[in-house]
């Protein structure tokens, strides 16, 4: 009983150190969302609601 618990506490610490893990072209991905309305610019041009940069 005590190796099943201590193995499922290993084995979410692994999960949670996967899940802080920056994964390459994040800044990226952030830096591609429109500042006014949140949402997700394709291309170079200004966003359609007008309030982001462009």
């Amino acid at each position: 009983m005590i190796k099943i618990v201590s193995l499922f506490l290993i084995g979410m610490l692994v999960m949670a150190m996967f899940g802080r893990l920056r994964f390459p072209g994040q800044k990226k991905i952030q830096s591609m969302k429109c500042d006014g309305c949140g949402r997700y610019r394709i291309g170079k041009g200004p966003c359609t609601c007008g309030k982001g940069r462009g």
